[in-house]
């Protein structure tokens, strides 16, 4: 999908702008400060205030994980066919995931998330946007719809951007789509469980902040520039935006970053793998009020020896997001954070045991499942069911851009408010039936 150029859009992305340097963080930095600001709406209370979005890249098997399926049998369930009880009553989840299985009284489950598509691009379109794909427009994915309305605009001063992926863009689609590249999200790079986080712009690799603070002091110096024009705007402007940089890169901004200054054990908790410490700097994040963090973990797309790689993933997956769901509780946060658990489909509920998938599992887009905690979403409830071997709705679809209005409407967006666009269509926020949509109604349920 080729991403239209609109409005007050840079023309390189966040990413770019830290990867040319100084010149262009400090230009990145003036563009957002100035920016057009989000047009105007009549927005419902807000109950959240953030969102950590768990991007399950390449979609998981939503029997292995929270809609078990132990009576369909070994072709359905393969080994993986004793699901555990929850501490909230009368849900149990996949084998694999005992500590959230401690925190189910927390979040909830949708089972019954569908769409029917079976592409991975056109499918993560559809859940991060509600919207079609192959439409003439490219719409933009929640990230950056939240970013418009509760980014700078809304009054957001951080030096962070206000829509961070840790660590990798997906590369499934445009997520700012005709917004344009301001509202693009800042992918970190770099790994978190590496000794040291080298987010791109902010962190470099081999140089100390010893040098980095050496190298400031010789632009300083050479700027004679700037000491001989006291008075110019737009130098007194670069300069500003210089410092902001700069405080970004060696002040309190960008340590947000840096894991060093959590405890051991507590990182220990997450687990030392790029997921885990993923989750923390997540929560590190919205703690510094970042609004939107999408985690994008790879490794979902299982095809082949499915189960080898479930044994594997799925324990991580369980730490560190269990861990997450905990410390957000423990730190007053998850009131005010809707952490959002999803892939673009799910996956065929029949194993794939013939050759060359050895046990593997394909796309599967007519049903799959979602978790929601926080943010106003209530825990420990079920929305929606599959049928007896999870290759069908049986009960409550709940479609994309139910999801997504619902998420607005926690954020304190109103779902109905106008989203600007190039070619001035009368758009609203979230998806409507009046553009051809199916939907089925925004999570009442739990909210």
């Amino acid at each position: 999908m080729n991403q239209a150029s609109w409005g007050h859009g840079l023309p390189i992305s966040r990413r770019e702008a830290m990867r040319r340097g100084f010149s262009a963080a400090a230009g990145l930095l003036l563009a957002d400060r100035h920016g057009a600001g989000a047009p105007a709406s009549a927005p419902p209370p807000a109950k959240a205030k953030a969102v950590i979005q768990i991007w399950m890249w390449g979609g998981p098997s939503h029997l292995d994980t929270f809609d078990p399926k132990p009576a369909a049998g070994y072709d359905y369930c393969g080994p993986l066919n004793k699901p555990i009880p929850t501490n909230a009553d009368g849900i149990v989840i996949g084998e694999l995931l005992p500590l959230l299985a401690q925190q189910a009284d927390k979040y909830s489950i949708i089972r019954s998330m569908t769409h029917g598509i079976n592409a991975h691009e056109t499918a993560a379109y559809m859940v991060q946007t509600g919207r079609k794909p192959g439409e003439r427009l490219v719409f933009p994915g929640v990230g950056a719809v939240v970013s418009l309305f509760r980014g700078y605009s809304a009054g957001y001063i951080g030096l962070i951007p206000p829509y961070v992926v840790l660590t990798q863009l997906q590369g499934r689609f445009s997520e700012a789509g005709f917004l344009g590249n301001r509202y693009k999200p800042f992918a970190t790079g770099g790994d978190p469980a590496q000794a040291r986080f080298a987010v791109e712009g902010v962190v470099a690799q081999g140089i100390t902040d010893q040098r980095q603070q050496d190298r400031r002091e010789l632009l300083d110096r050479l700027n004679t520039l700037g000491r001989a024009v006291k008075n110019d705007a737009a130098l007194k402007e670069f300069d500003r935006a210089g410092k902001e940089a700069y405080e970004l890169i060696l002040g309190d901004a960008g340590k947000v970053f840096d894991l060093s200054q959590e405890k051991d054990d507590l990182r220990e908790r997450y687990g030392r793998n790029t997921f885990g410490q993923s989750c923390l700097v997540a929560r590190r994040l919205v703690e510094r009020g970042v609004p939107y963090v999408t985690i994008n973990y790879q490794g979902w797309d299982t095809h082949r020896q499915h189960f080898q790689a479930m044994r594997q993933r799925l324990p991580q997956m369980d730490r560190g997001m269990a861990t997450l769901l905990q410390d957000l509780s423990d730190r007053g946060l998850l009131d005010s954070t809707i952490v959002w658990w999803t892939g673009e489909f799910g996956r065929t509920p029949r194993v794939q045991w013939e050759s060359p998938w050895n046990g593997g599992r394909g796309h599967y887009g007519p049903v799959f499942s979602a978790v929601l905690a926080g943010g106003g979403f209530k825990g420990g409830r079920v929305v929606g069911a599959s049928d007896e071997r999870g290759e069908e709705v049986k009960d409550r679809p709940v479609y994309p851009g139910d999801l997504i209005g619902s998420l607005y409407e926690q954020l304190g967006i109103n779902p109905e408010a106008k989203l600007p666009n190039p070619e001035g269509a009368d758009l609203q926020v979230a998806p409507a039936a009046a553009e051809g949509i199916t939907l089925a109604g925004r999570l009442k349920e739990i909210m």
